[in-house]
């Protein structure tokens, strides 16, 4: 128990890699086994990260639960963990995200089932460590090895096309990631040459030291992490290896993608990007207009390409660059508005899409087809699937009382006090987002059923159920009680604000407080004063009533 309590991050990091190593001993006949082992350990990950819950601090700034140990040396690297609320978030929803997605694995993988589980246990493990690691040696070689298995994944398990999507996949990340490590060995010995300090790749460090570089290499490390975290985000133009990675991918795979793995590109943003825009507030202002105005041609875009597919899994897959815009959009208002909302929508996003994934992972399994055209009326044969459907529906396009409302709305009101335009902009992705998700839940759940096949469909067991019923509670309970969300990101928040953009608090302080309007009372007609009389000043006029609080 002392170790845990001392290496809680690492115990949370190394259980799913426990599970795989154990899974590599079990025999490959037995398959049962595998399932089990798989889903054992996919839960046992999300139980051991529930102590976070009420040992994180909301009020301590900076990171907690620090772990650090020599790697090596030689050349500066270390094995150093920590999280701050932005990584906390994160870290919890990839743990619960995980447990659901191999759940839903059950009875959708036919085969393979030993390396099918191994490899998603291992996938988790890159995804935690790169919300974990503190040192860019450590955060580049999570980045790397979430790969290999995503790709994997999609190539075996995939649908038609797998091994095309995979690959697309594979070289897309791989190339925004040559690009970061390229910035990451120029931040690190550019900032041993200005201090004179050892070798290290420690963040905290590298990123201290940023600012005191010339503008023109803060703008090319700047755009040299900005390719990566757009690629995986995806931000337009980048996304195009998205929707193949998403229709051909197994269920599971499409869950795990679109509400961790889009993540770590927003995370990217927030942890490294910020903290290295230049510090001559013209190069600023200017990178700043151009991701703003990408981030809303991607809201508008995607939701537009949406109202076109007739494949509901790339429909979904489409609405993710659309959401994630607002996300992106929120990152560069630079305010506190602008950064929590979507902290928050980032984790709406894995609930909402992620459970939209499953239910259409549900479909699949007894229909094997996601076209649009070959459903109609199923709310008859499956009214408890059509009415969990509904939810997280009006929860991906951001109805009050649900999750998706209060990320959209900090959003938007980060927005409208950088520019007023922007904010109309951007709204109307969700009109549009409204209008194509309305429009395949009609298609779908309404009507009668014209299709045969479709009459006699089995409505949800119990093990989706399962993998349902916690996302539609967490969808109500951020959408009605928001405010733990925002305690635990008030630090981390005015912390990059405070780096990313100096002059907002400090305007903040020097605006004017405005006076306090007084209830209005009825008042009496004055007396015109007597000629030859000089009107009382106001003060006295002003006088407040006897017994009127002061």
């Amino acid at each position: 128990m002392q170790f845990y309590d001392a290496h809680i991050l690492t115990v949370i990091l190394l259980t799913p890699l426990v599970g795989a190593l154990l899974l590599l001993l079990v025999p490959r006949e037995s398959e049962n086994a595998h399932r089990v082992l798989g889903n054992v350990f996919g839960l046992l990950g999300f139980v051991i990260s529930l102590p976070l819950l009420w040992r994180f601090d909301t009020s301590v700034a900076g990171y907690q639960f620090r772990e650090t140990a020599d790697w090596i040396p030689s050349i500066g690297a270390h094995y150093t963990l920590g999280i701050d609320g932005i990584s906390y978030l994160l870290v919890m929803l990839t743990t619960f995200l995980g447990a659901i997605s191999i759940l839903s694995s059950w009875s959708a993988i036919q085969m393979r089932k030993k390396e099918y589980y191994i490899l998603f246990l291992l996938l988790q493990v890159g995804m935690l460590g790169v919300f974990m690691s503190l040192d860019f040696f450590l955060f580049y070689l999570f980045w790397e090895v979430m790969l290999v298995p995503m790709y994997f994944l999609i190539g075996v398990w995939g649908s038609d096309r797998r091994l095309y999507a995979a690959i697309k996949f594979f070289l897309y990340t791989l190339a925004g990631s040559v690009l970061m490590l390229l910035a990451i060995l120029t931040l690190y010995y550019r900032a041993h040459e200005l201090t004179g300090q050892p070798y290290t790749f420690d963040v905290p460090t590298l990123l201290a030291a940023a600012p005191q570089f010339s503008t023109l290499l803060q703008q090319y490390l700047f755009w040299g992490f900005f390719f990566a975290f757009a690629i995986k985000v995806p931000m337009f133009p980048f996304h195009t290896w998205l929707p193949d990675a998403h229709t051909e991918a197994p269920t599971a795979g499409s869950v795990i993608l679109a509400g961790v793995l889009l993540k770590m590109g927003t995370y990217g943003f927030l942890r490294f990007s910020l903290p290295l825009l230049p510090t001559d507030a013209v190069a600023r202002q200017h990178i700043i207009n151009i991701l703003m105005v990408v981030s809303i041609i991607g809201i508008i875009y995607g939701a537009l390409v949406c109202m076109m597919q007739k494949d509901m899994k790339k429909l979904i897959a489409y609405s993710s660059v659309s959401h994630l815009g607002f996300c992106t959009l929120g990152i560069f208002a630079l305010n506190p508005h602008g950064i929590s909302g979507s902290v928050i929508q980032q984790i709406n996003h894995g609930i909402s899409t992620g459970a939209l994934f499953l239910l259409i992972g549900v479909l699949y399994e007894r229909r094997h087809t996601r076209l649009i055209s070959e459903f109609g009326g199923l709310s008859t044969p499956m009214p408890n699937f059509a009415a969990i459907y509904l939810i997280m529906t009006l929860s991906s396009l951001g109805l009050p009382l649900l999750n998706g409302f209060i990320g959209e709305f900090t959003i938007l009101s980060g927005v409208y006090q950088v520019s007023i335009a922007w904010t109309a902009w951007a709204s109307t992705g969700i009109v549009l987002g409204a209008a194509y998700l309305l429009w395949l839940f009609q298609r779908v759940m309404f009507g009668s059923v014209t299709n045969p096949a479709n009459e006699h469909l089995p409505d949800l067991n119990a093990r989706e159920y399962a993998t349902l019923l916690p996302l539609v509670a967490l969808a109500f309970w951020i959408g009605i009680y928001p405010k733990p969300l925002f305690t635990i990101l008030e630090q981390p928040v005015k912390q990059i604000v405070q780096q990313a953009n100096p002059s907002y608090y400090k305007e903040a302080e020097a605006a004017p407080i405005p006076a306090p309007v007084a209830a209005a009372t009825p008042q009496l007609p004055e007396a015109a004063p007597a000629p030859g009389t000089v009107n009382p000043p106001a003060a006295t006029v002003a006088e407040p009533a006897a017994g009127a609080v002061r």
